[in-house]
């Protein structure tokens, strides 16, 4: 208490104790796989493409994590966490990282540190020269690089090692072939004019890791296990999973292995929701059979989709099959960004998918459907669209996937906004303030359309009164809060009944 000991006016700023609750974020995808670099086992926060090629590199063979990536943020993703799991290049599972790529360095003709080549893994078939020569418009540190495979070249003329657009490592960027190393804490060296020097090529790499790669550990902060330590995570992603089951390093049971422990994962977390890819090539009877026969997953934090997609690699502009995970996660933050996490994240055109792997009868989608298996489609004039909002549990209650999301925003906005009861005097002070606070974010969220109800007492129900805190639970230092909402369902299935009437039949209300 403060003392008042001379006469005056005093002015005392006071708080209420109790705060609103503000909603948390409800897409933020997380990523494991292989990358060309970047630290290993390492959580990493990307929220634009430009910064994934930074940190983890640009598209490469034997690797589809760059391409996941870049189809979530196609489609609307905005925030990520990428993890690089181990497997370098040529490394099978235990095998030492070799690097990814050994840089040559051109002769310079003055101090700094000298300019050093690589070439792009995979990106040419014969072996490349790089020839230094004198700009076309001549300046200090200014110069001309040709870069020759076979018969065909490069020309990247009037640039420099000085900082800027024509920057060296940054006009590189645009090559087919060779990439420039980034310097740091030091100047670029000009290389000698009239020098050649040879590159040699990468071979395409092979990326394999094991289960437990994939899968790492919580202490160790490794694979999606270490992703524990990261509370805003919603969405798990592991498309290169599917790289090692194609390379042969891991067989359906490995699959299976690392899928279920992904679901553990998401379930033990319990704020966020596993999106599964199906093996490649599988037509509708084999999806089924691998739902239902082989994986047998039930939960309500998991969620598959299938086919695999057809998207143009950026590499070569050729036709790339993958699994759509990436993509997926991409439409889930931008229904969520567009019409919120209560809407059912279908009905969505998937952006830069040129075909499916698999197409799909009206029969065969009756099959799957129910058990889970959320189909792409493709529709005349509508394009390539997600068709199926379901998670993968046998719970009527936790069908829909926009429930589960819905949920899972209600559960960590509440919990993350309370934290200010914590010691509190446990009395009907304190509950109402509980039962208020929760209340008006509940109808902030109806207002959204995201609960079912005319009005708000419809809509949802907050309980916190000596009814259900009696003074055993009071003496246990327990408060209880009883909470009920009514979500809103997708409009799964749209009936319209026609039917004749004679004329001048009277229509019955």
């Amino acid at each position: 208490m403060p003392s008042y000991l001379s006469p005056g006016v005093y002015v005392e700023e006071v708080s209420s104790g109790s705060k609103p609750i503000e909603g948390v974020g409800t897409a933020v995808a997380a990523f494991v796989g292989f990358a060309e670099k970047g630290p290993l086992d390492e959580p990493v926060l990307v929220t634009n493409w430009t910064q994934f090629v930074e940190t983890f590199g640009q598209f490469t063979e034997g690797a589809l994590l760059a391409h996941s990536v870049y189809g979530y943020f196609l489609n609307g993703g905005g925030t990520a966490y990428v993890v690089r799991v181990g497997g370098g290049p040529g490394q099978r599972s235990g095998e030492p990282v070799e690097p990814a790529a050994r840089g040559t360095e051109l002769p310079s003709n003055g101090s700094g540190k000298p300019l050093v080549v690589r070439a792009i893994e995979g990106a040419a078939g014969g072996p490349l020269t790089v020839e230094v020569q004198e700009a076309s418009e001549p300046a200090d540190e200014t110069f001309k690089l040709v870069v020759r495979s076979g018969e065909d070249e490069e020309v990247f003329d009037n640039i420099t090692t000085r900082r800027g657009p024509a920057n060296v490592v940054t006009a590189l960027r645009k090559s087919r072939w060779i990439a420039a190393e980034e310097v740091k804490g030091g100047a670029l060296a000009v290389p000698e004019t009239g020098s050649r020097t040879t590159v040699p090529r990468n071979e395409p790499v092979r990326r394999t890791a094991g289960a437990a790669e994939y899968i790492g550990d919580a202490e160790e902060r490794t694979g999606f296990s270490g992703l524990e330590a990261v509370d805003d995570i919603t969405m798990l992603c592991v498309p290169d999973l599917m790289t090692a089951y194609q390379a042969g390093t891991l067989d359906l049971d490995g699959v299976k292995a690392v899928q279920s422990a992904m679901i553990a994962h998401c379930e033990l977390m319990s704020d966020r929701v596993a999106i599964l890819d199906p093996p490649p090539g599988l037509r509708p009877q084999q999806i089924k059979d691998w739902r239902l026969n082989v994986a047998g997953y039930d939960s309500k934090y998991a969620a598959l989709y299938w086919p695999w997609v057809k998207v143009s690699d950026p590499r070569s502009g050729k036709p790339l099959m993958m699994p759509p995970s990436g993509h997926v996660a991409g439409v889930w933050a931008r229904n969520d960004d567009t019409r919120g996490v209560h809407k059912a994240p279908a009905n969505e055109v998937i952006r830069g998918v040129l075909d499916l792997q698999s197409s799909l009868t009206r029969g065969e989608h009756d099959q799957l459907n129910p058990i889970g298996v959320n189909c792409l489609r493709f529709f005349p004039g509508q394009g390539i669209r997600i068709w199926g909002a379901r998670t993968l549990s046998s719970d009527p209650e936790w069908r829909y996937l926009n429930v589960r999301r819905l949920f899972n925003y209600l559960e960590k906005s509440i919990l993350g906004g309370t934290n200010w009861v914590v010691f509190e005097p446990n009395d009907p002070f304190l509950w109402s303030s509980v039962e208020r606070i929760i209340g008006m974010f509940l109808r902030r969220v109806w207002r959204t359309g995201a609960l079912f109800g005319r009005t708000p007492e419809e809509a949802f129900y907050v309980k916190c009164d000596a009814e259900n805190n009696p003074p055993e639970s009071r003496d246990a230092g327990i408060l209880t809060v009883d909470i009920g909402v009514a979500p809103v369902k997708p409009a799964e299935f749209v009936v319209f009944r026609l039917a004749q009437f004679a004329e001048g039949t009277e229509l019955q209300e």
